[in-house]
C-alpha cells in the first residue's frame, strides 16, 4: 500500500511542476498584468540606474573625488536595497519578474554611459536628470497601481518617489558651484 501512495505523490508532484505560477491574490488579471508590466519596467530602470550609478562611483576622479565617491555608493545602495522589494512585491500579485541582464536591457528607459571617461560634474548631471525619470516613472508606475487599488504597491512606490527625489537633491547640491553672497 505505501508504494501505491509513494507512486501516486510522485505523480501528483510531477505535474505541479508542469503548472503555471499562479501566485493567489485577490486582484483581477487586469490588474496583476498592468500592476506587473508598470513595476517590471521600474524593476528594469532600476537596474540600469543602479549599474551607472556604481560605474560613476569606480571611475570619478578629480579633486571631490571622496565625496563624490561616497555619495556615489550611498545611492547605489539605496538603488540595489528597491530591486528586491519591487520583485517581491509582482510575485506576490501573481507577476513574474525580469529574467536577465537581456531582459532588463530591452526594458529600461535609462540609457546606458560606456565612455571611457566622464567629467565628475557631467556624472553628477547625468544621474541627477536619470533620477527625474525614474522619478516620472514612479509616478506613472503610481496611477497604475491607484487604478487598481493595489494600496500596497502603491504605498511602496511613494516611498521610492521619495528617495529619489532625495538622490536627485544632493546630486543637484553636490554639482552647485557657490556664489559671491555665500548663498
Amino acid at each position: 500500500m505505501a508504494k501505491k501512495l509513494d507512486e501516486k505523490t510522485t505523480k501528483s508532484l510531477k505535474e505541479r511542476r508542469k503548472r503555471p505560477l499562479a501566485t493567489p491574490t485577490d486582484l483581477a488579471a487586469a490588474a496583476t498584468r498592468d500592476i506587473s508590466a508598470a513595476l517590471n519596467q521600474i524593476l528594469a530602470d532600476v537596474f540600469a540606474l543602479y549599474l551607472k550609478t556604481k560605474n560613476f562611483h569606480w571611475h570619478v576622479s578629480g579633486p571631490h573625488f571622496r565625496d563624490y565617491h561616497l555619495l556615489l555608493d550611498e545611492q547605489s545602495d539605496q538603488l540595489f536595497a528597491m530591486t528586491d522589494p519591487i520583485a517581491e512585491r509582482i510575485r506576490k500579485i501573481g507577476g513574474t519578474t525580469l529574467r536577465s541582464i537581456g531582459h532588463i536591457a530591452r526594458s529600461q528607459r535609462i540609457s546606458d554611459n560606456d565612455a571611457d571617461y566622464v567629467q565628475p560634474l557631467d556624472m553628477l548631471a547625468e544621474l541627477r536628470e536619470d533620477n527625474k525619470v525614474l522619478a516620472a516613472a514612479l509616478r506613472e508606475a503610481h496611477n497604475v497601481t491607484d487604478e487598481h487599488r493595489d494600496i500596497a504597491s502603491s504605498s511602496l512606490i511613494e516611498n521610492w518617489i521619495d528617495e529619489t527625489e532625495r538622490r536627485t537633491w544632493f546630486l543637484f547640491e553636490a554639482s552647485r558651484e557657490g556664489d559671491s553672497t555665500g548663498h
